[in-house]
């Protein structure tokens, strides 16, 4: 009888063709400048409230909602080398873009009227900010999500660039 310690297995060994994701530099520039809007934003936000305390209204929140998620999806999508890591924010980042530029019109013009989302608390329609008249805290957080949009549209026709070649 044979010992477990005597036994020996015998494993093939198979050629395995291991491709590691690469990013090309422009692809890896795309990623970072998402990711630093994405990061500038969540940053911003929480100076504004934490330190400033400016109380969010729900479509702030809202908005948070959809970037503060980006910053981490970037981060690990860019560490991982992850070439789906748009699949992941864009959804975000164009929902985001939705969200923010109702708030911004509703702060900016009558076109909407009233909103019903934002009648208990702090009204959506409230201005902290208004740098050069028109750049407020809805504005700022449609600028990050239209960068993250654009850098995740140029990241796929990268993207589809090299399939072609």
């Amino acid at each position: 009888m044979m010992r477990p310690s005597q036994l020996r297995f015998h494993t093939p060994r198979v050629a395995q063709e291991v491709t590691i994701n690469r990013f090309t530099s422009a692809q890896k520039a795309y990623i970072l400048i998402a990711l630093a809007a994405a990061l500038l934003a969540t940053l911003g936000s929480l100076y504004l409230s934490e330190i400033l305390k400016f109380i969010p209204c729900t479509l702030c929140w809202y908005q948070r909602i959809l970037m503060y998620p980006l910053s981490l999806i970037l981060l690990i999508g860019f560490l991982r080398r992850d070439k789906g890591v748009f699949f992941y924010a864009l959804p975000f980042s164009i929902l985001g873009t939705g969200v923010s530029t109702y708030h911004y019109l509703l702060q900016k013009t009558d076109l909407f009227g009233s909103s019903a989302v934002c009648n208990t608390g702090i009204p959506c329609t409230t201005t902290w900010i208004n740098f050069f008249g028109f750049a407020t805290i809805p504005f700022l957080a449609l600028l990050g999500f239209l960068i993250v949009t654009f850098m995740g549209l140029l990241f796929f026709s990268q993207e589809m660039d090299g399939e072609e070649a």
